[in-house]
């Protein structure tokens, strides 16, 4: 193990205070919420476990960078929306959609500058 991976090497939680790991080295049971969310499941109440440390080399974010992990095994599936939340949300992309000038689906979300739809905005002289 190179000297930076063993700078990061702390299973038992000594001196991070929670057990770490280098990139590419946790245990295979523990996911981030990205790796949970692809297996279609969520932490259920259940709080960071691991976390991973890395060295970043980034233009203009340099230092230690750090990704949380949860424990697969206490993950739950994730909730599906009702059908009346799913109809609901419709309803309020509708509006979020739709032009108060001129009353037509804008096919995108209007900005909140402006308070209307591109054209309507163009036609009216208010700068984008």
């Amino acid at each position: 193990m190179s000297r930076i991976r063993a700078r990061f090497w702390d299973p038992a939680g000594e001196r991070h205070s929670i057990p770490t790991y280098p990139w590419r080295m946790a245990p295979t049971h523990l996911l981030t919420l990205r790796q949970l969310t692809a297996e279609g499941l969520r932490p259920g109440g259940q709080g960071v476990q691991a976390q991973i440390l890395w060295t970043s080399r980034r233009h203009g974010a340099p230092g230690v960078r750090a990704a949380y992990l949860y424990d697969r095994r206490f993950a739950l599936p994730k909730r599906t929306a009702t059908p009346r939340q799913l109809e609901a949300l419709a309803k309020a992309n509708a509006a979020r959609r739709t032009c108060p000038d001129c009353g037509r689906d804008a096919g995108y979300v209007l900005p909140r500058h402006l308070g209307t739809c591109l054209d309507c905005a163009e036609t009216a002289g208010v700068a984008a």
